[in-house]
């Protein structure tokens, strides 16, 4: 069973070792000084920026962390996903990973991505619909949002996380039912 809990610098050493992680460094393409990463995820914690930023835990084990925000609270990247789709108002976004690597490709990608979807129904009941732009080349990623039930609805060019990649990305989305 796959639960959720906020992230907490405490957790930085964990989140540190998965950064480091080959198949997560190649995607997340972050730095993983104690320094960068208290830079990165600590105005989140702090609540001074909008983001949620959650560690996802298989049967009380963390495995995984999930970010989230409303498209809206980020105007630049509001407006790369608005230039491929229409964006309904409130509409959330999520980011993901998998740090354990010995549980990458056991079919946890997809679980925790309907998990986080089902959180984002539960705790934001004013969110239509969740759009996730993907890099192209990231097939495993883009795979785990299909098996979990997000439709692709566009492709275009985005800013890539990680400079060596090109631009391509496709656009998936789920709406409340």
């Amino acid at each position: 069973m796959i639960t959720w809990r906020r992230l907490t610098e405490d957790d930085f050493p964990l989140l540190i070792s998965w950064l480091e992680q080959p198949h997560v460094a190649r995607w997340w393409n972050h730095e993983t000084s104690i320094e960068a990463v208290r830079r990165d995820f600590g105005p989140a914690l702090r609540g001074e920026e909008p983001s949620e930023e959650l560690i996802a835990h298989l049967d009380g084990t963390p495995f995984g962390l999930v970010q989230r925000c409303r498209l809206a609270d980020y105007p630049e990247y509001l407006a790369e996903v608005a230039a491929l789709i229409e964006v309904p108002s409130g509409a959330m976004t999520i980011d993901y990973l998998i740090g354990e690597p010995q549980l990458v490709g056991r079919g946890l990608g997809p679980q925790m991505i309907r998990s986080a979807v089902q959180a984002i129904w539960d705790e934001h009941p004013d969110a239509p619909g969740v759009l996730v732009p993907v890099s192209a080349a990231n097939r495993a990623s883009w795979r785990a949002l299909e098996k979990a039930g997000l439709l692709r609805v566009a492709e275009g060019e985005m800013e890539p996380d990680n400079p060596v990649d090109d631009r391509a990305h496709y656009l998936y989305r789920i709406d409340r039912t």
